[in-house]
Protein backbone atom coordinates (compact mmCIF):
# COMPACT_ATOMS: atom_id res chain seq x y z
CA UNK A 1 0.00 0.00 0.00
CA UNK A 2 0.87 3.36 -1.14
CA UNK A 3 0.55 5.18 2.37
CA UNK A 4 1.29 8.73 3.84
CA UNK A 5 0.73 10.80 7.18
CA UNK A 6 1.29 14.43 7.39
CA UNK A 7 0.90 16.20 10.69
CA UNK A 8 0.83 19.76 10.85
CA UNK A 9 0.89 22.29 13.95
CA UNK A 10 0.88 25.64 13.42
CA UNK A 11 -0.76 28.88 15.59
CA UNK A 12 -3.56 28.65 13.16
CA UNK A 13 -4.34 25.18 12.60
CA UNK A 14 -3.60 21.23 13.83
CA UNK A 15 -4.44 19.06 11.09
CA UNK A 16 -3.37 15.39 10.55
CA UNK A 17 -4.08 13.59 6.97
CA UNK A 18 -3.60 10.39 6.02
CA UNK A 19 -3.77 9.14 2.46
CA UNK A 20 -3.47 5.27 0.98
CA UNK A 21 -3.59 5.28 -2.71
CA UNK A 22 -4.02 2.17 -3.72
CA UNK A 23 -7.91 2.33 -1.22
CA UNK A 24 -11.99 1.85 -1.72
CA UNK A 25 -12.59 5.79 -1.68
CA UNK A 26 -13.00 5.29 2.12
CA UNK A 27 -12.45 8.71 4.16
CA UNK A 28 -12.97 10.15 7.55
CA UNK A 29 -13.16 14.01 7.40
CA UNK A 30 -13.25 16.97 10.00
CA UNK A 31 -12.17 20.09 9.30
CA UNK A 32 -14.91 21.76 10.99
CA UNK A 33 -16.64 23.38 7.53
CA UNK A 34 -19.20 20.84 6.48
CA UNK A 35 -19.28 21.92 2.69
CA UNK A 36 -15.10 21.06 2.42
CA UNK A 37 -15.82 17.64 3.97
CA UNK A 38 -18.37 17.20 1.38
CA UNK A 39 -16.09 18.33 -1.48
CA UNK A 40 -12.85 16.19 0.36
CA UNK A 41 -15.31 12.88 0.59
CA UNK A 42 -15.48 13.85 -3.48
CA UNK A 43 -12.07 13.66 -3.67
CA UNK A 44 -11.53 9.95 -1.69
CA UNK A 45 -15.06 8.65 -3.18
CA UNK A 46 -14.23 9.40 -6.75
CA UNK A 47 -10.31 8.88 -6.86
CA UNK A 48 -11.22 5.40 -4.58
CA UNK A 49 -8.12 6.73 -2.27
CA UNK A 50 -8.91 6.15 1.90
CA UNK A 51 -8.70 9.74 3.25
CA UNK A 52 -8.34 10.49 6.77
CA UNK A 53 -8.41 14.37 7.72
CA UNK A 54 -8.74 16.09 10.90
CA UNK A 55 -8.62 19.89 11.12
CA UNK A 56 -9.38 22.77 13.79
CA UNK A 57 -8.26 25.84 12.66
CA UNK A 58 -9.20 28.97 13.91
CA UNK A 59 -12.83 29.04 12.04
CA UNK A 60 -14.19 31.84 14.50
CA UNK A 61 -11.92 34.23 12.29
CA UNK A 62 -12.39 32.33 9.17
CA UNK A 63 -11.89 28.80 6.86
CA UNK A 64 -8.51 30.48 4.83
CA UNK A 65 -6.57 28.95 7.26
CA UNK A 66 -7.94 25.87 7.46
CA UNK A 67 -8.82 25.23 3.46
CA UNK A 68 -5.36 26.47 2.80
CA UNK A 69 -3.46 24.51 5.61
CA UNK A 70 -5.78 21.07 4.66
CA UNK A 71 -4.48 21.61 0.83
CA UNK A 72 -1.29 22.13 1.95
CA UNK A 73 -0.93 18.74 3.99
CA UNK A 74 -2.88 17.09 1.25
CA UNK A 75 -0.67 17.91 -1.13
CA UNK A 76 2.63 16.84 1.40
CA UNK A 77 0.77 13.72 1.69
CA UNK A 78 -0.01 12.80 -1.99
CA UNK A 79 3.97 13.46 -2.61
CA UNK A 80 5.21 10.98 -0.59
CA UNK A 81 2.97 8.18 -0.93
CA UNK A 82 3.96 8.34 -4.69
CA UNK A 83 7.55 7.74 -3.42
CA UNK A 84 9.75 7.15 -5.67
CA UNK A 85 7.31 7.65 -8.55
CA UNK A 86 8.16 5.16 -10.80
CA UNK A 87 5.84 3.23 -12.73
CA UNK A 88 2.70 5.90 -12.23
CA UNK A 89 0.76 7.29 -15.43
CA UNK A 90 2.13 10.69 -13.78
CA UNK A 91 -0.28 12.33 -16.00
CA UNK A 92 -3.92 12.69 -15.11
CA UNK A 93 -7.23 14.38 -17.10
CA UNK A 94 -11.02 14.44 -16.42
CA UNK A 95 -14.01 16.28 -17.92
CA UNK A 96 -16.64 16.03 -15.62
CA UNK A 97 -20.74 17.33 -15.58
CA UNK A 98 -22.45 17.95 -13.16
CA UNK A 99 -26.24 19.18 -14.59
CA UNK A 100 -25.51 22.69 -15.92
CA UNK A 101 -21.50 22.60 -14.81
CA UNK A 102 -18.85 21.20 -16.83
CA UNK A 103 -15.58 21.27 -14.98
CA UNK A 104 -12.05 19.57 -16.79
CA UNK A 105 -9.33 18.87 -14.41
CA UNK A 106 -5.37 18.01 -15.53
CA UNK A 107 -2.58 17.45 -13.75
CA UNK A 108 1.27 16.25 -13.75
CA UNK A 109 3.18 15.42 -11.13
CA UNK A 110 6.43 16.87 -12.63
CA UNK A 111 7.82 18.31 -9.88
CA UNK A 112 7.43 21.20 -11.16
CA UNK A 113 5.15 23.27 -9.13
CA UNK A 114 1.94 25.36 -10.92
CA UNK A 115 -1.49 26.24 -10.86
CA UNK A 116 -3.98 27.57 -13.75
CA UNK A 117 -7.29 27.94 -12.51
CA UNK A 118 -9.37 29.56 -14.92
CA UNK A 119 -12.84 29.21 -12.79
CA UNK A 120 -15.15 32.08 -12.90
CA UNK A 121 -17.10 31.03 -9.98
CA UNK A 122 -19.49 32.89 -8.17
CA UNK A 123 -19.04 34.87 -5.34
CA UNK A 124 -20.39 33.67 -2.02
CA UNK A 125 -20.65 30.81 -0.16
CA UNK A 126 -22.02 27.34 -0.29
CA UNK A 127 -22.70 26.80 3.69
CA UNK A 128 -19.83 28.14 5.45
CA UNK A 129 -17.21 27.63 2.58
CA UNK A 130 -16.02 30.98 0.68
CA UNK A 131 -16.33 30.43 -3.06
CA UNK A 132 -12.61 32.43 -2.89
CA UNK A 133 -11.13 29.23 -0.63
CA UNK A 134 -11.18 26.81 -4.03
CA UNK A 135 -8.53 28.43 -5.57
CA UNK A 136 -6.82 28.65 -2.25
CA UNK A 137 -7.09 24.91 -1.99
CA UNK A 138 -5.85 23.82 -5.09
CA UNK A 139 -2.97 26.28 -4.84
CA UNK A 140 -1.78 25.39 -2.10
CA UNK A 141 -2.10 21.29 -3.20
CA UNK A 142 -0.11 22.15 -6.20
CA UNK A 143 2.70 23.85 -4.91
CA UNK A 144 3.02 20.87 -2.04
CA UNK A 145 2.50 17.93 -4.10
CA UNK A 146 5.18 19.73 -6.88
CA UNK A 147 2.69 19.26 -9.53
CA UNK A 148 1.57 21.11 -12.74
CA UNK A 149 -3.02 21.33 -12.12
CA UNK A 150 -4.93 23.33 -14.39
CA UNK A 151 -8.59 23.60 -13.56
CA UNK A 152 -10.80 24.88 -16.25
CA UNK A 153 -14.80 25.36 -15.34
CA UNK A 154 -16.24 25.34 -18.91
CA UNK A 155 -19.62 25.79 -18.00
CA UNK A 156 -21.00 26.93 -14.68
CA UNK A 157 -23.77 27.92 -12.76
CA UNK A 158 -25.43 27.05 -9.43
CA UNK A 159 -22.04 27.34 -7.10
CA UNK A 160 -22.13 24.19 -4.50
CA UNK A 161 -22.34 22.55 -8.64
CA UNK A 162 -19.63 24.47 -9.90
CA UNK A 163 -16.92 23.52 -6.78
CA UNK A 164 -18.27 19.84 -6.61
CA UNK A 165 -17.71 19.74 -10.38
CA UNK A 166 -14.25 20.76 -9.89
CA UNK A 167 -13.34 18.52 -7.26
CA UNK A 168 -14.73 15.71 -8.59
CA UNK A 169 -12.50 16.28 -12.01
CA UNK A 170 -9.73 16.52 -9.98
CA UNK A 171 -10.63 13.06 -8.24
CA UNK A 172 -10.77 11.71 -11.71
CA UNK A 173 -7.62 13.30 -12.57
CA UNK A 174 -6.00 12.12 -9.21
CA UNK A 175 -6.98 8.40 -9.57
CA UNK A 176 -5.68 8.21 -13.47
CA UNK A 177 -2.44 9.91 -12.41
CA UNK A 178 -1.25 8.10 -9.78
CA UNK A 179 -1.86 4.62 -11.30
CA UNK A 180 0.40 2.26 -12.05
CA UNK A 181 0.94 1.37 -15.81
CA UNK A 182 2.63 -2.33 -16.59
CA UNK A 183 3.98 -0.71 -19.72
CA UNK A 184 6.22 2.08 -17.60
CA UNK A 185 9.81 1.02 -16.58
CA UNK A 186 11.34 3.40 -14.17
CA UNK A 187 9.95 7.00 -13.77
CA UNK A 188 7.88 8.16 -16.35
CA UNK A 189 10.30 10.91 -17.82
CA UNK A 190 12.81 11.47 -20.59
CA UNK A 191 15.08 13.19 -18.02
CA UNK A 192 15.32 9.88 -16.19
CA UNK A 193 13.74 11.51 -13.42
CA UNK A 194 11.23 13.41 -12.07
CA UNK A 195 12.29 16.83 -9.74
CA UNK A 196 11.59 16.97 -6.32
Amino acid sequence: MRTSEVVRDTNETKIRVTVALDGTGASDLETGIGFFDHMLNHVARHGLFDLTVKAKGDLEIDGHHTVEDVGISLGKAFLQALGDMKGIARFGHAVIPMDEVLAEVAIDFSGRPFLSFQADLPRGRAGEFDSELTEEFFRAFAVNSRSTLHIVLRRGGNLHHCIEGIFKAFARALDRATQFDLRIEGVPSTKGMLET
